[in-house]
């Protein structure tokens, strides 16, 4: 198991609906990733069975939560950053604490959750390696997405958007520079933030926590090359950390084209039982 050494107490607006959010987390040694909510009587595990949504972010809850009427309460949203962060840091024990039902957006990457991490201090090893039984594939017109064994872990994500730098555009990861994937930030078209906030969502969004596509060039600076791509790529580690494993502790390829949270998850619902110990 790994956690945290020390309590971390942050908290920040989130992305959706623009609310304060106070976090706290807390070293465990139940060997999961627990979430809490303000006003719940249970938490529930960071698991692809607890998935909730992909409607705009990832969102988890527990069916314990289930109200009279059939729909869920307690609810938390934006889980992919956050989770990616675990994942980087292959931190798979801790309790989470939110004030609000949606995580902090921070800087729009998992680059401040990551830096909480290792201000605390990281605690405990897992040195279990992976691979699949079996392929795993989604495949749906443009949209697929495969995982293969390999004898190490290897990520290309191929994007299709109009916009001339992300046309029919693809990156594989460099596991030696995974820093470029931590800070890269989530990002939208510009010209969609309006209708996006007049439906409520988005509400949030700004020049830091977020890359805005314009029909040429971008709101802000990128960080990187291929910003918005490796964007993809820290939320699939994020969603597919919803199996119990980081990627970082996986032995397989991972080929992915044209696709989102909801492709990801269908992928990591499957990958969780064809796991295998290398």
């Amino acid at each position: 198991m790994i956690t945290v050494k020390k309590y971390i107490e942050t908290a920040g607006n989130t992305l959706m609906k623009n609310k304060f959010c106070e976090v706290v987390i807390k070293p465990s040694q139940m060997g999961k990733i627990r979430i809490f909510l303000k006003g719940a009587e249970h938490g529930f595990n960071a698991d692809i069975d607890n998935l909730y949504s992909t409607d705009h972010c990832v969102t988890l809850c527990s069916k314990e939560h289930r109200t009279l009427l059939g729909d869920y309460k307690y609810k938390a949203m934006l889980c992919e950053h956050f989770m990616a962060a675990c994942a980087f840091c292959k931190i798979d024990s801790i309790d989470v604490y939110l004030s609000e039902t949606e995580f902090p957006i921070f800087d729009g990457s998992a680059k401040v959750w990551v830096d909480l991490f290792k201000d605390a201090g990281i605690d405990g090893k897992n040195n279990d390696l992976y691979t699949v039984s079996e392929p795993v594939y989604y495949l749906n017109g443009k949209t697929s997405m495969v995982i293969l064994p390999d004898k190490e872990l290897n990520i290309t994500y191929s994007v299709n958007y109009d916009h001339p730098d992300l046309t029919r555009r693809w990156i594989s990861v460099d596991l030696k520079n995974l820093d470029e994937i931590i800070e890269a930030r989530t990002f939208g078209f510009y010209k969609d933030l309006k209708k996006y906030q007049s439906l409520g969502f988005a509400k949030g969004v700004n020049i830091d926590n977020t890359v805005g596509l314009q029909d040429v060039g971008y709101t802000t600076k990128l960080r990187s090359t291929h910003e918005p791509i490796k964007h993809k790529i820290l939320d699939l580690f994020g969603d597919l950390y919803l199996t119990g494993v980081s990627p970082l502790n996986m032995r397989v390829q991972i080929l992915v084209k044209e696709a989102g949270h909801t492709v990801h998850t269908k992928v990591a619902h499957d990958l969780k039982n064809k796991l295998v110990k290398v």
